[in-house]
């Protein structure tokens, strides 16, 4: 056989290989849309913020969820600079968090204080979404009403900058409190023109709640999923995607139920490895995952 009839035809076979492989993960949603939530490396930002980014580049994840967000800057850089560091990287971000502001000794530039002007800083970084992260819980329904008042206004205030205002859960909000559930408030007690949720899959399931259910009830308004395991241990703690109990495909397969358009892989803390060992373990079960 020719070297060149053999190259063509070995092609070929390889071709036919990797189309057999079409309904895994990375090829059914393609490669652009896996992404890390910044948290997740959250000391290694703070340490080397670019030598970081490098690495998840390196990893295979091409969107970055931002956590870093204070005082109008994006992990200690103007708007405009962090994001011409994530243009040079090849990376992007199409979502970040945003303070509540709440708590802070001076809410400037969070949900509660000067939100136009956080509006700006985000639209100039490129993202599509901004999400609360979390609320201090303090056991009263009128407070997650008043939050959800804040996020309708917020929400209306981000349409205008062409961006779309979500909220991120922890467990907690699935605990029922005067005979009403918090998330239920909030899903309930928000437009949904102005208002849709990031849903951390492990949350939901550590507060006892069925996401089927939710994307059943309320389908379309989960742009966005955070997506971490839970290990088999009596704590039920963070671990890497694949090496927990949560069972992933089927979940996928609701996506569009769910109206899902990105999702973020995310581990709060990490005890078998190194944080960007253990981001790297999800990527390559999510990049293989069959759905």
């Amino acid at each position: 056989m020719k070297r060149r009839t053999f190259i063509q035809k070995s092609s070929l076979a390889t071709f036919s290989a990797l189309a057999l492989t079409r309904c895994k993960m990375e090829e059914k949603y393609g490669p652009n849309d896996f992404g890390i939530q910044l948290w997740s490396v959250r000391r290694e930002m703070e340490a080397d913020a670019i030598a970081t980014l490098k690495t998840i580049k390196e990893i295979g994840y091409s969107d970055v969820e931002l956590a870093g967000y204070s005082n109008g800057q994006f992990y200690g850089m103007p708007p405009g600079e962090f994001k011409n560091i994530l243009k040079d990287i090849g990376l992007k971000s199409r979502s970040a968090h945003v303070p509540l502001g709440w708590n802070a000794e001076d809410p400037t530039k969070t949900m509660s204080g000067d939100f136009e002007s956080v509006c700006g800083d985000f639209k100039e970084v490129g993202v599509d979404f901004m999400v609360c992260p979390w609320m201090h819980d303090d056991g009263t329904i009128a407070k997650y009403q008043r939050l959800a008042e804040l996020m309708n206004s917020c929400g209306e205030t981000s349409k205008k900058h062409g961006i779309q205002f979500s909220y991120h859960n922890h467990d907690f909000e699935f605990v029922a409190k005067e005979g009403k559930v918090p998330y239920d408030v909030l899903l309930n007690e928000t437009d949904k023109d102005k208002v849709d949720f990031e849903l951390d899959l492990y949350w939901i399931k550590k507060g006892g709640a069925d996401f089927n259910e939710y994307f059943k009830n309320h389908s379309g308004r989960f742009s966005l999923w955070h997506v971490k395991d839970m290990d088999d241990t009596e704590k039920a703690y963070f671990t890497e995607v694949g090496n927990g109990i949560i069972d992933w495909a089927p979940i996928f397969k609701e996506r569009e139920a769910s109206g899902m358009k990105l999702f973020y892989v995310e581990q709060d803390e990490c005890v078998n490895y190194k944080p960007l060992e253990s981001i790297k373990i999800s990527h390559d079960y999510l990049k293989n995952l069959k759905v």
